[in-house]
């Protein structure tokens, strides 16, 4: 996934700003030329499990695939029958997300919408999703309750990162999801292999009560 702030190495989410460890801001240009000039093999990845595991669950509805990168997340809900908003700070991202959207049919590139956008000065619609979803984004403090407020009473909100959601929502609003986390290996930008210890945290909003 790509916003401005995550680190290159951490997958392919992408971050809004600068990561808290590196002098390096990662902004709309650097990831355009990160992706621009990425082993195009790398840029093909399995979904997240996790989403797997969470939308496997819920009954397709609305869904945003925050900092959503080279699609691989968003094209399998498509197939699944979401109405996907897909949205990224990257013009190539969302290019080679759509390409391959486009080679599964239009059953499933009819079902999603490519937004390029920073999350960091995103505006959640009024009429909200049943899911958020975003992989590795940095300055989640800043996003995460951007995110939030765009999850409709009901819907779910799943964060794959090394931050905590919860210390950031209410939790008078909000009803955690247990999930395990684990170790997996993924495709960096070059090609190589890493591990990444995933963090897994997801909620349901809670809908208000009538008096």
């Amino acid at each position: 996934m790509s916003t401005a702030g995550q680190h290159p190495d951490t997958g392919h989410g992408h971050g809004h700003g600068a990561h808290p460890d590196h002098d390096e801001v990662f902004d709309r240009e650097f990831w355009e030329n990160k992706y621009r000039t990425s082993d195009p093999a790398a840029l093909r990845h399995e979904p997240n499990p996790y989403l797997l595991v969470v939308a496997e669950t819920l009954t397709p509805g609305r869904v945003l695939d925050a900092g959503c990168g080279p699609g691989a997340e968003a094209v399998w809900l498509a197939r699944r029958g979401w109405e996907v908003t897909a949205l990224d700070i990257s013009s190539v991202a969302l290019d080679h997300a759509r390409a391959i959207a486009e080679q599964e049919g239009p059953d499933v590139a009819g079902r999603i919408t490519w937004q390029q956008a920073d999350l960091t000065a995103w505006t959640a619609p009024a009429d909200g999703y049943d899911l958020v979803c975003t992989n590795y984004v940095h300055a989640l403090e800043d996003i995460v309750p951007r995110l939030a407020a765009a999850v409709r009473p009901g819907g779910t909100l799943l964060v794959v990162d090394h931050f905590d959601i919860l210390a950031v929502l209410d939790p008078a609003e909000w009803r955690p999801i247990p999930l395990e986390a684990r170790s997996r290996v993924v495709a960096a930008f070059d090609g190589t292999e890493k591990v990444l210890d995933d963090r897994v945290m997801a909620a349901v909003r809670i809908a208000p009560t009538t008096p």
